[in-house]
C-alpha cells in the first residue's frame, strides 16, 4: 500500500467530532479505509467490491483500534481480495472455526461429559469430588488444548506431578477420569482414541485402604453391645444402630428421606447410589422399629437423619465414624466397615449367594450378557436375607454369649 493512500493523521482523528447537525462524518484514509464518526463513537470501516457488489468490512472502534492497526487490517483484507477471497465471508468462516475449536478443547469436552454422562451415573457425593479433581489438576495443564492434540506424555506429566506429592491414589483416580473424557470425545468424533490406555501400568500401584471391620461372631456381639451404650444425640444414636442392619454406604444412609420409605412394603428406595443406579433396600422389622422411633424425633424434617448444625442438611458424612471413635472403636470399626462385616458373614456363615449380597450392597451386578440387573432383581430373596441378617445380629447380642462391650474406661 503506497504512502499517498494513507491520508489521515492521529491529530486529525483525535479532533474529529460528530456534527452538531446530526450528520455523520467520514474521514477517508485511502484504499477504501475510512473513519466513520458517529454520535455513539468512531468506527473503522473499509469499502470494497467483490463479485461486482459494493461491500463494507468493520475493522474495529477507535481508539481501541489505532490508525496503524486499522491500516494493517485493511492491508490484510486487500491481500484476501487479491486471492479472490471475500474478507467478510472469510471472517465469518473464522468465527465458526473458533467456535468449533473452543468446543473441542479438553475442558469443553470434560464439562460436557460431566453434565451429560457423569452426573447421571454417579452418586450425589461422588460427582462434585470428581468435578473438583478435574478443575484442580487437569484443566490448568490440559484444559485449553484441543483434545485431539493431547498425547500420552501430556497426560503423564500431569499425573507425575500429583504422584510426586505422594498422592498416588489421586493420580490413579484422575487418570480414570481423563480416560473417561477421552472415550466420550472419541464417541462424539472429537478424538481418535483414549490416550490413557498407553499409560497402563506406568503409575505405582495405589495404596489400598482397608476399612477396619469385625467379622467373627464374638467380635460382632461385643461391638453391637458397645454401640448400644452410645450416649450422643438421638439421631446419631439411632443411625448407629441402623447401620449394621442395612450395611449401606454411609453417604446413602445419611441422605435417607422420609418420602422414600414405603411403610407398607417395608422398603426404602434410593434413586442414586455411588455407581449411579437406584436401589431398593428391604427393611427388617428391627429397622422399621428404629425408624418409627426416629419418626417421633425427626418426622417433620426432610431427612431421616438431619444435621444437628442447621436445617436443610443431612447428617455429616463423618457422624457415624466419629460416634464409633467416641466409643473407643477406632481401628476396630468404621461406618464403611459394616459393609465388609455383612459381606463376610452373609457369605461364609449364612451361605447367601454372592450376587444377592452384591446387589444389596449397591454394587453393579450383571447378567451373562453383561447387562446390569435392575433394582427389583431378587427382591424377595433380598427381603428374606435382610430379615435373617437382622435376626442373626440380635441373636448375637443376647446375654447367652456372655460378652462385654469392647470399650474400656469411657468417661
Amino acid at each position: 500500500m503506497t504512502r499517498a493512500a494513507n491520508k489521515l493523521t492521529e491529530t486529525a482523528i483525535r479532533h474529529a467530532t460528530f456534527s452538531r447537525f446530526g450528520k455523520r462524518k467520514k474521514l477517508a484514509d485511502g484504499a477504501g479505509l475510512f473513519l466513520d464518526v458517529q454520535k455513539a463513537g468512531r468506527y473503522w470501516r473499509m469499502k470494497y467490491r467483490y463479485s461486482g457488489k459494493e461491500k463494507l468490512l468493520a475493522l474495529g472502534v477507535y481508539p481501541e483500534v489505532s490508525l496503524k492497526e486499522a491500516r494493517v487490517k485493511r492491508d490484510e483484507a486487500k491481500r484476501l481480495l487479491a486471492n479472490n477471497i471475500d474478507p467478510v465471508a472469510h471472517r465469518q468462516r473464522e468465527k465458526v472455526a473458533q467456535i468449533k475449536a473452543s468446543a473441542t478443547t479438553f475442558k469443553a469436552v470434560a464439562l460436557e461429559w460431566l453434565e451429560q454422562v457423569h452426573k447421571k451415573n454417579v452418586g450425589a457425593t461422588t460427582y462434585p469430588k470428581n468435578e473438583r479433581r478435574l478443575e484442580m489438576y487437569a484443566y490448568p495443564k490440559l484444559g485449553r488444548f484441543p483434545i485431539s492434540e493431547i498425547e500420552p506424555p501430556d497426560v503423564l506429566a500431569v499425573l507425575r506431578e500429583i504422584e510426586s506429592k505422594g498422592h498416588v491414589d489421586n493420580a490413579h483416580r484422575l487418570k480414570t477420569l481423563v480416560g473417561q473424557v477421552f472415550r466420550y470425545a472419541a464417541s462424539t468424533g472429537r478424538a481418535q482414541r483414549d490416550v490413557t490406555a498407553d499409560l497402563r501400568g506406568i503409575l505405582p500401584a495405589p495404596n489400598v485402604k482397608h476399612h477396619p471391620a469385625v467379622t467373627t461372631p464374638n467380635e460382632i456381639a461385643a461391638m453391637l453391645r458397645t454401640i448400644d451404650t452410645y450416649w450422643g444425640s438421638p439421631t446419631v444414636c439411632l443411625a448407629l444402630k441402623v447401620s449394621p442392619y442395612v450395611f449401606l454406604r454411609p453417604g446413602n444412609l445419611r441422605q435417607m428421606r422420609w418420602n422414600e420409605i414405603d411403610w407398607k412394603t417395608k422398603t426404602w428406595t434410593t434413586d442414586t447410589t455411588k455407581n449411579g443406579e437406584p436401589l431398593i433396600v428391604p427393611l427388617a422389622d428391627q429397622v422399621i422399629e428404629l425408624l418409627h422411633e426416629l419418626e417421633g424425633i425427626n418426622g417433620n424434617r426432610e431427612w431421616v437423619f438431619p444435621s444437628g448444625h442447621g436445617r436443610g442438611r443431612p447428617m455429616s458424612e463423618n457422624a457415624i465414624t466419629a460416634a464409633l471413635n467416641r466409643l473407643e472403636l477406632q481401628g476396630v470399626m468404621t461406618a464403611h466397615g459394616f459393609r465388609a462385616m455383612a459381606k463376610t458373614v452373609l457369605t461364609e456363615r449364612l451361605g447367601f449367594r454372592t450376587e444377592i449380597i452384591e446387589m444389596q450392597m449397591a454394587h453393579r451386578v450383571r447378567d451373562v450378557h453383561g447387562r446390569a440387573y435392575n433394582r427389583t432383581t431378587w427382591l424377595p430373596e433380598r427381603k428374606s436375607m435382610m430379615q435373617q441378617w437382622a435376626d442373626y445380629l440380635d441373636n448375637l447380642k443376647k446375654p447367652k454369649n456372655n460378652l462385654t462391650p469392647i470399650h474400656h474406661n469411657i468417661s
